[in-house]
Order: C-alpha cells, then sequence, then structure tokens
C-alpha cells in the first residue's frame, strides 16, 4: 500500500543532480536521492520528447531493480526519474563528452534559439508501467564570441549538464528570453511534477502541511 508523501515518507529521487533535489526541496516536498547510474545514449533519429521520457524510464527501471533486490519493493515509496535533452534543429544534446564538446555545442547555441525536453515518470516502488511525462521549453542565447565561450567551458560548470551548460549559474548572463518552464530548463519542470503527485494521491494536498 502506497503512503502518501511525507517528513517521514520522502519522495525518492531517483536521479543525481543536486539541481533537482534542490527544486523539490524549495517547494516544500521531502526527499530522499536514491542514486542510479545508467547509460544515457543518445539514439539517432529519436524524438526529443521520446528520447527523454525513455531515459527517465530506463533511470526509474533501474532504481526499481536495485529496491527490489534490496527487498524494498513494497515498502509504500513513492519514485521520481527524470532526463533532460537540449536539442537544436535535428541535434540532440546531452551532457558533453569533454570540453571540446562542450564548446561545440555552445557555439552551435549562440545566437539561437533551442528547447530543452525534460521527461520523468512517477511510481510506486513495485510497479514497473508508470506513465511518462514530457515538458518542453525554448530558450534563446544571445551571440556569443569565442572568447566567451572559451572562458565559461573552462570553469566546468556545463560539464554535467545537457547542452553544455547551466541556466541557473553563469550561464543565465548567455540567456535572452526564455518561453515556457524556467525550472524545466534546470532539470524539472516542477508545477507538471506537483500536479501529476496530486492526481495520483502521493500528496495529502498542496503546499504541504508544515511547509514554509
Amino acid at each position: 500500500m502506497l503512503e502518501r508523501i511525507s517528513p517521514s515518507n520522502p519522495l525518492l529521487l531517483g536521479s543525481q543532480s543536486p539541481r533537482r533535489l534542490e527544486i523539490l526541496q524549495t517547494v516544500g516536498i521531502p526527499v530522499e536521492v536514491f542514486r542510479i547510474d545508467v547509460d544515457e545514449q543518445l539514439l539517432p533519429g529519436e524524438r526529443p520528447d521520446a528520447m527523454a521520457t525513455r531515459l527517465a524510464r530506463q533511470k526509474g527501471a533501474a532504481a526499481l531493480y536495485a529496491l527490489n533486490r534490496q527487498g524494498r519493493s513494497a515498502d509504500g515509496r513513492w519514485l521520481l526519474c527524470a532526463d533532460t535533452i537540449v536539442h537544436l534543429g535535428g541535434e540532440l544534446m546531452g551532457k558533453p563528452r569533454d570540453d571540446d564538446d562542450a564548446r561545440r555545442m555552445l557555439r552551435l547555441l549562440a545566437g539561437r534559439t533551442h528547447h530543452v525536453t525534460t521527461g520523468f515518470v512517477i511510481h510506486g516502488a513495485d510497479a514497473f508501467d508508470a506513465p511518462a511525462y514530457a515538458e518542453t521549453t525554448a530558450v534563446t542565447f544571445r551571440a556569443l564570441g569565442e572568447d566567451e565561450v572559451r572562458r565559461y567551458v573552462a570553469t566546468g560548470e556545463g560539464r554535467d549538464k545537457a547542452g553544455g551548460y547551466g541556466v541557473q549559474g553563469l550561464a543565465s548572463a548567455f540567456v535572452e528570453r526564455i518561453e515556457g518552464s524556467y525550472h524545466n530548463v534546470v532539470g524539472l519542470p516542477i508545477h507538471r511534477v506537483v500536479e501529476v503527485l496530486l492526481r495520483a494521491g502521493a500528496l495529502d494536498g498542496y503546499p504541504l502541511d508544515g511547509a514554509t
């Protein structure tokens, strides 16, 4: 029997992203990080929303498998897994392979509008068939000089982020316009996540009692 999310029964976050953790904590949702590692390989020809939801499902399956091995499959916990893809035209961008790849990505994004799609799944720890959701935001970068690209990549801020940049950090100075959810670009469309949690009965209400 799944219990509602509360301080004594926090949401399991199947992610190593500190940004997703911070977003959930900001809106008062109790969270416990459950670290997983999956192959985030991008498949040629796959649509961005399909890729983001596929990777979110893969993370969810890996987390559920690990929970089952720990004998925790029926402990009443809710699990959230997500993945974010940056895409421009037909090119899909995950995390850069190295600094050269990060510089290449930023040169492509400079002075243009790209899209950020985050896919996520929410399910109980004993269910493998949860629906997946996707949210897309348009982001426009101003033109960037080569020195700016070089200096930014050298900071290391974008090395673990899709598209090679962090919108909440130094790269915020690159952003000319955002159309859609800002938090989706950070890594989690929190408005959709809370909506799904409420609809699934995972939350008694929002904001949670005692949230500040």
